[in-house]
Formats: structure tokens, sequence, C-alpha cells
């Protein structure tokens, strides 16, 4: 097919995004080279790549902070992602920025999150002896993992949004800059709304202050930050410094009310549980590893297959492991 689409595609660009955003025909291009589609353009293309990945398909059996929850409710890895992208998307249209890159780094974000959440990581890191960060699995992931271990060769622009997404250096495209604080506007406020159902607080417990200058509820306060970003970002993605302190006030009342509740704690203890042993188990048996992580073993050493392979479990899974590994089998018919 010729390639005017894609062409036709890139003038778009061309014409009618700002002079800050990263434009697909100026990308640095991928680690391996390949031809250019004659239909998308390269962070269209990775868009669909990051979509029909297996990582992003278990992102929708990976809990986001109440774990293993009864309801159909509550948001897990994959509702929170599209939730990001569609905050990252409206602020990157906003600013005349590049919305397929935005979607594709949005979509990329959490593909290495470990099961079990935020505790899971925390039970990772403890017992693999790896330095785990989630985000740096998620460039793992879009690189050394998927397709059977050849990676997704996604374009570097993505690639270095993914890896900066949560903290450290901030993403080189404003594009990139955009989705560290898109996820932290959705996990923030979706997080209340969890909270909420699971009894754990309700909106009236958030400080007066902070409803007058955020918004009473989730979709006045997410349409209130997004505008601020949109108000106060030129050079830089950011926050205005009144917004931005309000906020960094809610996501601390959150850590004090939600996160570090006794329902959470309580989970998070069975979550410790759970990836220790699956670690331990793993590690001295490292010969029932699958692929590809059985090749990770022998260049890159056994604990840092043992920890790409829990990670890239699904809670169902990590439940599956450890009660056939773990829990006694009843021989009763």
């Amino acid at each position: 097919m010729d390639k005017i689409i894609r062409e036709r595609a890139e003038n778009n660009e061309r014409m009618t995004l700002s002079e800050n955003a990263c434009l697909s025909q100026n990308s640095l291009g991928r680690e391996i080279f390949e031809e250019e589609c004659s239909i998308r353009t390269c962070f269209q293309r990775d868009r669909d790549r990051i979509i029909h990945s297996s990582s992003f398909r278990t992102l929708k059996h990976k809990t986001q902070v109440f774990l293993a929850p009864a309801g159909d409710y509550y948001r897990t890895r994959l509702t929170h992602t599209l939730e990001v992208s569609q905050i990252a998307r409206t602020i990157a249209r906003a600013l005349c920025l590049n919305e397929d890159l935005t979607e594709a780094i949005a979509l990329g974000h959490d593909l290495g999150h470990t099961p079990f959440g935020h505790a899971g990581e925390r039970a990772l890191n403890s017992a693999s002896g790896i330095d785990f960060r989630h985000y740096e699995q998620s460039v793992r992931v879009v690189t050394k993992i998927e397709k059977s271990g050849r990676g997704l060769n996604l374009t570097k622009e993505v690639i270095n949004g993914i890896g900066c997404h949560s903290s450290g250096a901030k993403a080189f495209t404003l594009e990139g800059q955009i989705i560290r604080l898109a996820d932290r506007i959705a996990f923030i406020n979706h997080d209340i709304d969890d909270a909420e159902a699971a009894g754990v607080m309700s909106e009236g417990d958030i400080p007066s202050h902070l409803v007058s200058a955020l918004g009473s509820r989730k979709s006045e306060r997410i349409n209130n930050l997004v505008f601020d970003v949109v108000e106060n970002s030129k050079s830089e993605i950011c926050f205005g410094s009144l917004m931005g302190e309000a906020f960094d006030e809610l996501t601390d009342f959150m850590y004090n009310r939600v996160y570090s509740s006794d329902i959470c704690r309580r989970e998070d203890e069975k979550a410790f549980e759970i990836i220790e042993k699956l670690v331990s188990f793993y590690k001295e048996n490292p010969d029932l590893l699958p692929e590809p992580y059985s090749e990770i073993c022998e260049k890159e050493g056994i604990p840092r297959a043992v920890c790409d392979y829990i990670a890239a479990m699904s809670d169902n899974l990590a439940l599956k492991k450890f009660s056939e590994l773990f829990l006694p089998k009843s021989e009763l018919k």
C-alpha cells in the first residue's frame, strides 16, 4: 500500500501541533530498524503493539489498591491504565501535543507492575534480591520480556516516557511528562472512589480546605486538576503552585487515611507472604521457570529471572501457584 496515508498523518501533525510537540517524523527511532508502516505513524504503531501485548491483557487481573476485591466495582491495573490514558490525552490535546505518543506511553506505563499492587512491589523488592521498581520493570517488559524475549521494539520516546512516569528524571518529551501527572491525578481520585466503596472513608472525610481548593466530587477534582495543568504548562508539564500544594496535601491525606489503613495493611501482609514464598520456591527450583524466564536465568542470573516471572503474574496466577505449591490437597472424593 502506498505510504501516502501515513505521510498525510505526519503532515497533519506538522500543521496542527505545537512547536513543543514531538512529531512522529522526528522520532529518534527504534533500537532495531524497521520499515515504516504505510498507514500508521510510528507512535500509532507503538500504541497498537502495547494494546495487543500479553502484558497489557494481564493488567485486567492485577488489582490496584484493594487486593482480591469481592465485587466488580473496584479498579484494576487495566481500568487504572485506561483512566490515565483518558486524562493524559485530554491534556495533550489541549496543549496541542502529540496525542498518539501520549496514549502509547500511558497504555504502557504499568506493564511491569506486580500482582497485588504496591504491596506486591514492596514484597518483590524485599524478597528477590533485585532493586525492583515497577517503572523500570515496565521498560524491561517492552524491551526484553514481551514476544518471547524479543521485546516490542518500541520507539525511544515511548520507552523513555514509560521509564520516567513515576519518579527520577523527567521524560525528555512533554508528552512523556504528561503521564507522570496524569497517573497521579487518576490514582488518587479513583482510590478515593474505591476507598469509599470499601467503607474505609467517605468524601466527607476530605478536609474542607482541600474540597474548596480541588472540588467536592471526583469529576470536579479531575476537571480542575487537568485545567490547572493546561493553564500552567509551557516548557514543562506542571501544576500551578497553589493547586500543586493542595494536591500534594490530598495525596498525604490518602496515604494516612487509606493506604495505611488496617484493611490495606492486613491485605498487604497476605500479599507479602504469597510473594515471598513464591520467590523462595522459584529461587530453589529455577528449572521450573517457563520461557523466556529460563533464558533470562542463564543470561542474567536466577534472582533476575524469578523477579521477572513473578512480576508478570496476575493476582489470579500468583494465588493459583501459591495454592498448588503450599496449600494441602484434599484426597477425599
